[in-house]
């Protein structure tokens, strides 16, 4: 009784750190590692079907674990977010929350795709295989919505020093967003560094979102204060 007691006190004062959630941040980002390593280098969109089809022969053990990352991270993921979201006040942790849901939905669809693909590699058509990764591939540049979703309240709420956030949060969220809303432009892309499932997509836009996102945790985890933690 006196323990929750005093963890009702806490949460009326504003409860300043969480490790839960730097734990749940580090096992997103250890599971993240898995699956990019097990899954090596893609095949491109202007690849084809018939260089599709062979890649997936070759790799469908590595797609598999991919997938397998992506799945065992989704609980750590619904963790971080809600812990996170906790960290700012209303309307702004809504809308960082219906994105950070749209981002885990549309992680889960995307790596589910890839693993019908991996399952009967050996027998797979290469017009088929080229038309189900194609729309694999479009994860990346849908996924901006729902990154700029997550990182517009949080960065806006940095800048303007509200809600306890530092100012390195906002700047790092605004370098963050930009890239993000300029990589929509991968929708239009083709071939090269801006082909939908590109290198601007799986590379730079996912490690500034990556960075984004683990600094946000980590702050959060050891600094961060609970917003409003009755309503």
């Amino acid at each position: 009784m006196q323990e929750r007691e005093r963890y009702s006190a806490e949460e009326r004062e504003g409860r300043v750190g969480a490790p839960a959630l730097i734990v749940a941040a580090l096992a997103v980002l250890v599971l993240y590692v898995i699956a990019v390593v097990a899954i090596g280098t893609p095949p491109g969109a202007a690849d084809t079907g018939e260089q599709v089809a062979a890649w997936f022969h070759e790799h469908r053990d590595g797609v598999r674990w991919s997938v397998w990352a992506a799945t065992v991270s989704i609980p750590p993921f619904a963790v971080m977010f809600a812990l996170l979201r906790r960290l700012l006040p209303a309307p702004h942790r809504d809308v960082f929350l219906i994105g950070a849901v749209t981002f885990v939905v549309t992680y889960a669809v995307q790596a589910w795709t890839w693993g019908g693909l991996a399952l009967h590699a050996g027998r797979l058509e290469p017009s088929v295989a080229r038309t189900v990764l194609d729309v694999a591939i479009f994860w990346g540049p849908v996924l901006t919505g729902a990154t700029t979703t997550m990182i517009a309240p949080v960065t806006l709420l940095a800048l303007r020093g509200r809600a306890g956030l530092p100012w390195w949060l906002g700047v790092l969220g605004a370098v963050a967003f930009t890239e993000q809303a300029v990589e929509t432009v991968t929708i239009f892309g083709s071939t090269g560094f801006t082909e939908p499932g590109g290198p601007m997509n799986l590379q730079l836009g996912a490690g500034l979102t990556a960075a984004w996102m683990l600094a946000f945790a980590l702050w959060g985890g050891l600094r961060g204060r609970v917003q409003n933690p009755v309503a």
